[in-house]
């Protein structure tokens, strides 16, 4: 038996599809699923948030003015930031050049660990506030707050921590991109895997859009 190596499209479709327009609407339509999951994932936390937040406002207010809203900005600035060179990474290997794509992969990766980075400042600094929910939690504001202040933090921890443990799945992601990138893998003729991690980083990103506002800068007045 001959051992020939498929080229061309044909390399890149699995056995199990008939040809490479098949498998892509296949692939597209699993990423769509799963963000569709992801947003009823989120979408629970936001509305546990909300009600939460309806049942104490005040103290919510008040612990939300013990975010750094300088450092949620420049997180924001951030992930738009990378969403571009995602989104330029995404065109760059459906033209084919790759260096360009190597590059702005590269550089949605600096973006979000940077991102990364800064949200680890921001929680060292509620760790030494004792603001993480706990034993040793400490609210020395209006005391009546203090059980709404900690549910606060509560969530944000929860969700923001949700958050950036799919940016660390999306680094990894990138991180392989990048290695394929370099065996040319992807162009003109197959760049599904581009195109379904820049769907699954703009997720990321919108999501950190709601997180934002909701938790930054509502009551901050």
């Amino acid at each position: 038996m001959s051992d020939v190596r498929p080229t061309g499209v044909a390399r890149y479709v699995a056995h199990h599809f008939d040809d490479a327009e098949q498998q892509q609407q296949t692939v597209t339509l699993g990423m769509w699923l799963f963000l569709v999951n992801e947003i009823m994932f989120f979408g629970g936390l936001f509305l546990v948030y909300t009600v939460y937040r309806s049942a104490f406002p005040e103290a919510f207010a008040a612990a939300s003015h013990h975010l750094d809203i300088q450092l949620g900005t420049i997180n924001t600035a951030v992930l738009i930031g990378s969403s571009l060179t995602m989104a330029l990474a995404v065109h760059a290997a459906q033209l084919g050049h790759r260096g360009q794509l190597q590059l702005f992969l590269i550089l949605t990766i600096v973006l979000g660990s940077i991102f990364l980075g800064i949200k680890g400042v921001e929680y060292s600094h509620k760790f030494h506030e004792l603001h993480v929910p706990g034993a040793l939690f400490e609210w020395h504001e209006n005391p009546g707050f203090a059980g709404g202040a900690e549910l606060f933090f509560g969530l944000y921890f929860i969700m923001t921590g949700m958050h950036a443990l799919h940016m660390v799945i999306g680094i990894v992601i990138l991180a392989i991109l990048v290695r394929n990138s370099y065996r040319g893998d992807y162009g003109p003729h197959y760049f599904t895997p581009v195109e379904m991690t820049g769907l699954y980083w703009h997720f990321v990103d919108i999501v950190w859009i709601f997180l934002f506002p909701l938790l930054y800068l509502i009551g901050r007045h």
